[in-house]
């Protein structure tokens, strides 16, 4: 694909072009003509598995690959990295996130989050707007910070550390886009980006030197975790990876459910039929008492509803890897050391693999359908062996957060239209999503 047919659309509406590049493709594997810089982009759900689960191996995270180089910067070797770091850092935190002991969670889980939401009742009682960005990370930032870190990370530091995170995805766009420069050569952003970065490590740093002395006699949070954890080889983590994992827990525990909620609210509004059914399931299930982890299993709709908003809105919208030795996808010969683009975003947004691809609709993921869908149409978490510790997680806070809102309020947003998507390190709203509350009958337990 020739850059005069790439460019114009890129500086316009990126994400519209990327998702027409993999329109233009019709699931070929094609290579992009970004100048110097000339990936190969890969969208059909059979060669994804290849890239992702068969292959995996040989198509790696690269550390001066196309997103990863400027991001590094911020999480260094660990859990977001590759080989022996990323062995020995999932090899200890992983047991934090099996689907038993998130389960064992969350009713501790609900009883935050009911605390926390119901802290909006005096806006809903004034009428004054609410930003739901800025509330739903007050929400996840109470309870992750209290359930996973023991509460070492406060509140009002961990909502600091957030807007550094939003700082950081914004500022490391000119170096995303223009891969080939050299980290030493000054860009638009990288004042911003470090400044950020040392906002986070006055914030944490002193946390994790602290942990390390009390890590024997603490509980199981992370960063105790860190700190006692053994490496497969038998070793223990130096101060800098524990450093640069919990960095990487506090941003992958809370950034996916931030974002991903906020696209909720103006598409309920845009689909009041989906609204009216999302409620019905709630108000049924959870009854008049309070939210318990036996509710969850019901709200399947609910479960659907979250899958649409990630296949629209995939937090991990690009995943690049380094082919380490020459192969071929989908017949197409990659040489070693080329760069793949795999972009759920792109594929999920794909006619050839989703029909009415731009409508929002949770039906789409109702058990028959999807059992009829091959594995890698839809990968907003990955896959293979990267595929993200913190998905389980991510399911089960969601549901719980949208359930406890809307058992307790009805909603209007103040600018009903749905917000356009400004790419960035993760997909963002281009504008704020504000709403007005009230209560809602009988929702207030």
């Amino acid at each position: 694909m020739p850059l005069r047919r790439i460019l114009p659309g890129l500086l316009r509406d990126p994400a519209r072009a990327l998702v027409e590049c993999g329109e233009r493709s019709r699931g070929e594997v094609v290579r992009l003509n970004l100048g110097s810089f000339r990936p190969f982009l890969v969208t059909h759900p059979e060669h994804l598995q290849r890239v992702l689960r068969e292959r995996s191996d040989n198509y790696v995270r690269a550390g001066d690959g196309l997103q990863w180089r400027p991001l590094k910067r911020l999480f260094g070797e660990g859990i977001l990295s590759d080989g022996r770091h990323w062995t020995d850092s999932r090899h200890i935190l992983q047991p934090l996130f099996t689907a038993r002991r998130i389960d064992s969670l969350v009713d501790t889980l609900a009883e935050v989050i009911a605390g926390a939401v119901a802290e909006l009742d005096a806006s809903a009682r004034s009428g004054s707007p609410v930003d739901m960005g800025v509330e739903q990370a007050r929400i996840v930032c109470r309870a992750i910070m209290q359930v996973f870190f023991a509460d070492k990370i406060s509140v009002p530091d961990a909502m600091r550390i957030m807007e550094a995170q939003d700082v950081i995805a914004w500022s490391v766009m000119p170096r995303i886009a223009v891969p080939w420069a050299p980290l030493a050569v000054p860009m638009p952003g990288d004042r911003s980006f470090r400044r950020a970065v040392q906002t986070i490590d006055d914030l944490l740093l002193p946390i994790v030197r602290a942990s390390r002395e009390t890590a024997e006699a603490d509980g199981d949070d992370v960063i105790a975790t860190l700190w006692r954890g053994r490496t497969p080889d038998g070793r223990r983590l130096d101060e800098w990876q524990v450093r640069n994992d919990t960095v990487a827990m506090v941003a992958t525990t809370t950034e996916t459910t931030i974002s991903v909620l906020t696209w909720l609210w103006p598409h309920l509004e845009a689909a009041p039929q989906v609204a009216a059914q999302l409620n019905e399931e709630i108000d049924r299930v959870i009854g008049d008492g309070p939210i318990r982890g036996a509710h969850l299993k019901e709200l399947r709709y609910t479960r659907q509803v979250l899958d649409e908003l990630l296949r629209l809105y995939p937090i991990g919208w690009l995943f690049p890897r380094l082919a380490v030795e020459e192969d071929v996808v989908g017949g197409v010969r990659i040489p070693a050391g080329s760069t793949i683009v795999v972009s759920p975003l792109i594929t999920h947004r794909m006619s050839m693999f989703w029909d009415r691809p731009e409508v929002f609709d949770p039906d789409r993921f109702a058990p028959e359908r999807v059992r009829g869908r091959h594995r890698y149409a839809h990968f907003p978490f990955g896959g293979g062996p990267h595929q993200c510790l913190g998905m389980h997680l991510f399911y089960l806070e969601a549901l719980l957060i949208v359930a406890t809102v809307l058992r307790r309020y009805r909603f209007r947003l103040r600018r009903p239209e749905l917000p356009g998507i400004k790419v960035a390190a993760a997909l963002r709203p281009r504008q704020r999503v504000e709403v007005t509350l009230e209560p809602a009958l009988g929702g207030t337990n």
